[in-house]
């Protein structure tokens, strides 16, 4: 029995091919292997959010989801988030409404967000702070990030 298996999966667009250990898990695969940085460690429990990516359109821990899950899968990274940067509204909304500030979190929270407003555009103050709760953030007191988010938002107050 091996203890490696080969999985393709589409990251942030790009076909990758790679050979993972079976124990591995994805926030490893990503950091790791791929050197993928942006998605970072926080507590490795999935309690914090640091790691979250996207999967299939849907947001996950990266650090619970073992790298052989993602045979076959689409993955969005942080930085599969980077392709326009000064066009983002999102990333644009954090940075005005002062949602970044040490930055440890923001990658995960912007993974989340995203996750939030592709499943409801029009999604308002409430909706926004219980798709954040799974997302910890030590420096901002979560009104700024839920303040940037609610800007991109489509909800009319």
């Amino acid at each position: 029995m091996s203890l490696t298996r080969e999985i393709n999966f589409t990251l942030n667009g790009s076909p990758v091919k790679v050979t993972v250990p079976v124990t591995m898990n994805t926030l490893t695969l990503l950091r790791e292997q791929l050197n993928l940085t942006g998605t970072k460690y926080g507590c490795g429990e999935g309690e914090c959010g640091a790691c979250t990516i996207l999967m299939d359109g849907v947001s996950v821990n990266a650090c619970l989801m073992f790298a052989v899950d993602c045979d076959g899968r689409q993955l969005t990274t942080v930085e599969g988030l980077l392709t326009d940067c000064d066009s983002d509204p999102l990333r644009n909304a954090f940075v005005e409404k002062g949602g970044v500030q040490c930055g440890f979190c923001s990658p995960g929270m912007m993974m989340q967000a995203t996750h939030i407003l592709k499943q409801n555009p029009n999604a308002d103050r409430e909706q926004i702070q219980r798709g954040l709760e799974g997302n910890l953030c030590r420096c901002t007191g979560y009104k700024k990030i839920v303040d940037a988010v609610a800007s991109v938002s489509k909800h009319e107050d």
